[in-house]
């Protein structure tokens, strides 16, 4: 079994980028995951059981980092020692702040009844295309190595995923889930 605390992108063979291929760290995955589940280790050593869980849990943890694009951004600002954590009202801008209002207010004026489900997916797509561009912008800020800027794009994509999230929501309650 590998180290346990190596980096995620070496861990899974990929290179150290914000955009990756999904279908490869999660290839690489299951491989790895194969290879060190507890289960083959039934006949070893409770030190070598204990290593072997240990193991498979950090192999979960390292996918689960990666294949979320908001835990990945995090992830490779920590390796450049930029604290996420730390935020600064100033850090956001009023900018980001109005448009979350003005985001916010138009979910919250939309009828509550599944009649607000076509504006529903409209303000989705809206939002997504959104991330998107902004998930372009912390990848070329990453990449040169603009570690303030990639950070308060990261506050920012924060903040559109907690937006999906509130529509995803709002469109369950809607369709009565």
């Amino acid at each position: 079994m590998q180290q346990i605390k190596q980096n995620y992108f070496q861990l899974f063979k990929l290179s150290e980028s914000f955009e990756l291929d999904v279908s490869t760290l999660a290839e690489n995955y299951r491989q790895l995951q194969l290879a060190a589940h507890p289960d083959r280790f039934a006949a070893a050593s409770e030190t070598e059981k204990m290593r072997a869980v240990q193991h498979s849990s950090y192999l979960n943890e390292a996918y689960d980092t990666l294949k979320s694009t908001l835990r990945r951004a995090a992830y490779l600002l920590s390796l450049h020692d930029v604290d996420v954590e730390q935020v600064k009202q100033s850090d956001l801008g009023m900018d980001l702040l109005l448009e979350q209002i003005q985001l916010r207010e138009a979910l919250d004026e939309l009828p509550k009844d599944s009649s607000a489900l076509p504006a529903l997916e409209n303000l989705k797509a809206e939002v997504t295309v959104k991330l998107a561009n902004m998930e372009r912008f912390f990848a070329d800020e990453l990449q040169r190595r603009e570690f303030d800027s990639a950070k308060k794009c990261f506050h920012e994509m924060q903040f559109i995923h907690k937006l999906l999230a509130e529509i995803d929501s709002s469109e369950e309650q809607r369709l009565g889930y």
